[in-house]
């Protein structure tokens, strides 16, 4: 296994860390809490769907990955896929399911060892935005649970959690500040994150 583990984090504005008065984001807050040595790089980009994000991606990770490096990707997307436009969502629900199916295949096609961070919730966005949001969840929880790639949910907490909403409503009404994300940084941290990490880089591509 190559000494260089190198890490793609890739998503949306919730993966950039807007909001976060300290630019850190969850993103930030999981690499200064994990003890491990490896390079990160964040490619979060606002408004990002999952079309978007599998449009760009292996463009972005390709130059960010070296031949015979311990090449790992960690994506997260959903929420603005899940906002409504013109009366329907940006993209549908079964669509965003096969973009992330399609990111999974690809990741494995290059032996990259995946990781999934569930969509947050966008706490003004209304009743009918959480449960759209919650069934993607669920529905990318199980094609990850099939694919045995490690996943993090994260909706149903966050909605639930006064610190993340009550900092997002107080700001642009999606975009928690830094108690928010340090709330889906401990998310993280608690779950599949140390292990999937820590396993040499084909056992982690496979499964944990």
């Amino acid at each position: 296994m190559s000494g260089d583990k190198r890490v793609c984090f890739i998503g949306d504005s919730f993966v950039q860390g807007l909001g976060d008065p300290e630019y850190r984001g969850w993103v930030g807050r999981v690499l200064q809490a994990t003890d491990a040595e490896f390079t990160a790089f964040n490619l979060g980009i606002r408004r990002n769907t999952s079309d978007d994000v599998l449009r760009r991606c292996w463009t972005e990770a390709d130059a960010r990955f070296l031949p015979g490096a311990d090449n790992r990707l960690v994506v997260s997307f959903g929420s603005n896929d899940m906002v409504e436009e013109d009366g329907a969502p940006r993209v549908d629900a079964d669509r965003c399911v096969a973009n992330l199916a399609t990111l999974l295949e690809q990741s494995a096609s290059r032996a990259i060892a995946a990781f999934v961070v569930g969509p947050p919730p966008v706490a003004d966005a209304g009743e009918a935005h959480l449960r759209r949001t919650l069934a993607v969840a669920d529905a990318m929880a199980a094609l990850c649970r099939a694919r045995e790639v490690p996943f993090v949910p994260t909706t149903a907490a966050l909605a639930a959690d006064p610190v993340w909403t009550g900092e997002a409503l107080a700001g642009d009404g999606a975009h928690p500040g830094r108690g928010g994300y340090q709330r889906l940084a401990d998310l993280v941290l608690a779950g599949p994150w140390p292990a999937w990490l820590a396993a040499p880089d084909r056992l982690a591509a496979r499964s944990l």
